[in-house]
């Protein structure tokens, strides 16, 4: 390379450096976050546009609406994905069971993309077998760890014709461009901030693009891909446009709460931001992301393309979804969590701690416990001060390791009064309420935060069995309804199962192939 020429590329290197300074200066000076119209909750929630905690604000009183990225079903969920639904579910609980808001959620399930095709591809398998193997087990896996449904799974493939029209709306709007194979791309320069969540990486793979920036909204079919028919060309769904277009189908432009893995910032929700303002032609979509930090092994983020994973039945056979609840009760949601046995050990200390604990309170008040030495008073202001900073820790940010730490400062204090040997005294009736009360309140919490207790886990196993014999008995029912000559005698057999389990008070619904049940309330 001579001189002149080392120059020449110096100086377009310079220029280019200086044109991205320029952008993200730009983009950082016009990024910023709209305070909502609405209802005060008394909440403070860490805001990824401002760096920094802010109000949580409702469009309607008590009501919070909540959309979650949920899985793309190639591949069974590890513990990795278990984390970040396992942290959600705990600040869900935490607004609808502590605050009393009512959450409204629902969950988007991407049954089509590249890694959906690729994989089936490999396996010769039809995409739809595939995907609907993983979202059943998605959603079994989700059961067995205790993890509370959405309102709403929404499949992708099940949304195509909406997602359509939100394609065709951002191109109508002049935001979105189409290639010569039918392709449409948004157009990142119509949007002027663009960068509001984080700063843009370009992508420099894709000449034909406008911008390096610009990401796809409707992907031309290739060869022996599934495709639906489009304005454009046949094709199928950009990966950003699922969600933006599901969570306006369920919610309309505005949505209180948004989350997902910390890794989906950049760029899913920026770009799922940007084409929902332009669809909606509103300032802010979202009002609220919340982002949960990954987990690692090894200083490694655990990853299907890295092999590294633990899934969530392996998991399952060593601990239980208890301890594993409690491990990310003692974390952030916001950060990363190193993953070891170490770290699994402690939690399944200090469940094992609470547990002793409010077994220790049974015996207590029964009159099964011949020794300690209960103040009551220290008790019971030991338990109010627990209640205040509790409130407070989970009013800022739902900061479940800090709520956790005054948590076992109640224990200790309990527990050092139990177990309490000199000069003590057989159990005094007066202290029973004290010890109660300290009881009601330690399992109460443990409720909210999802920790079950024996008799749910059990209705748990008794769901799972139920489950079975519904899959059975749906299975044997649809084989006879597709024959000409339907079998009557298996047919009787499943209405008299069906009768039988309304007997017990679970309620059966066929509807042509599919079957629904229920458990009476009262």
């Amino acid at each position: 390379m001579n001189t002149l020429t080392k120059n020449v590329l110096y100086y377009k290197i310079r220029k280019a450096c200086h044109r991205l300074a320029h952008t993200e200066t730009k983009l950082q000076k016009q990024a910023k976050w709209l305070k909502p119209a609405g209802y005060e909750t008394n909440i403070q929630i860490y805001n990824p546009i401002t760096k920094c905690k802010v109000p949580l604000i409702l469009k309607n009183k008590d009501v919070l609406t909540w959309y979650v990225c949920g899985p793309t079903v190639y591949d069974s969920a590890h513990i990795g994905h278990a984390m970040t639904y396992m942290h959600s579910d705990i600040i869900r609980r935490i607004l609808s069971d502590h605050f009393n808001i009512n959450v409204v959620m629902a969950m988007c399930i991407t049954d089509i993309d590249d890694k959906v095709i690729a994989r089936s591809n490999s396996l010769k398998q039809n995409y739809t077998n595939l995907s609907r193997h993983y979202e059943n087990e998605f959603i079994e896996d989700m059961k067995m760890l205790n993890i509370t449904e959405p309102h709403l799974y929404c499949r992708v493939t099940n949304y195509i014709p909406e997602i359509i029209q939100f394609v065709k709306g951002i191109v109508d709007k002049g935001n979105a461009y189409i290639l010569k194979d039918g392709s449409v791309y948004f157009d990142t320069s119509k949007y002027e901030v663009y960068g509001k969540l984080s700063t843009p990486i370009s992508d420099t793979s894709h000449a034909y693009k406008k911008s390096a920036l610009d990401f796809c909204l409707w992907k031309a079919a290739k060869k022996n891909e599934p495709f639906w028919e489009s304005p454009w060309a046949p094709g199928r769904p950009g990966w950003h446009i699922e969600c933006s277009t599901i969570a306006s189908t369920i919610f309309g432009n505005s949505v209180d709460v948004h989350s997902g893995g910390i890794d989906l910032i950049f760029p899913h929700h920026e770009n799922e931001e940007a084409q929902s303002c332009c669809y909606h032609e509103v300032e802010q979509w979202v009002n609220y992301w919340i982002h949960c930090g990954y987990l690692s092994l090894q200083d490694v983020k655990m990853s299907k393309s890295l092999k590294n994973t633990i899934s969530i039945r392996e998991f399952l056979e060593k601990y239980t979804a208890n301890q594993f609840r409690t491990l990310c009760l003692l974390s952030n949601y916001k950060y990363e969590l190193k993953f070891s046995n170490d770290i699994m050990n402690n939690a399944v200390i200090v469940l094992h701690k609470i547990e002793n604990f409010i077994s220790d309170c049974h015996n207590y008040i029964i009159g099964n416990w011949d020794t300690g030495k209960v103040d009551e008073v220290t008790l019971l202001r030991c338990l109010e001060e627990t209640r205040n900073s509790i409130n407070i820790a989970l009013a800022n940010d739902f900061q479940t390791a800090q709520a956790m730490k005054s948590l076992m400062n109640l224990i200790d204090v309990g527990n050092k009064m139990l177990h309490d040997s000199q000069d003590s005294t057989k159990t005094c009736g007066t202290c029973i309420p004290a010890v109660a009360a300290v009881l009601n309140y330690v399992t109460t919490m443990l409720s909210k935060f999802g920790i079950s207790n024996r008799s749910e886990a059990n209705d748990h196993k008794m769901n799972n069995v139920i489950e079975c014999l519904m899959k059975f008995r749906q299975t044997v029912r649809n084989k006879v309804l597709e024959q000409n000559v339907k079998d009557k005698i298996l047919l009787t057999a499943c209405d008299k199962v069906r009768s039988e389990l309304t007997a017990c008070g679970i309620i059966v619904k066929d509807h042509k192939t599919e079957t629904i049940w229920s458990i009476k309330k009262y």
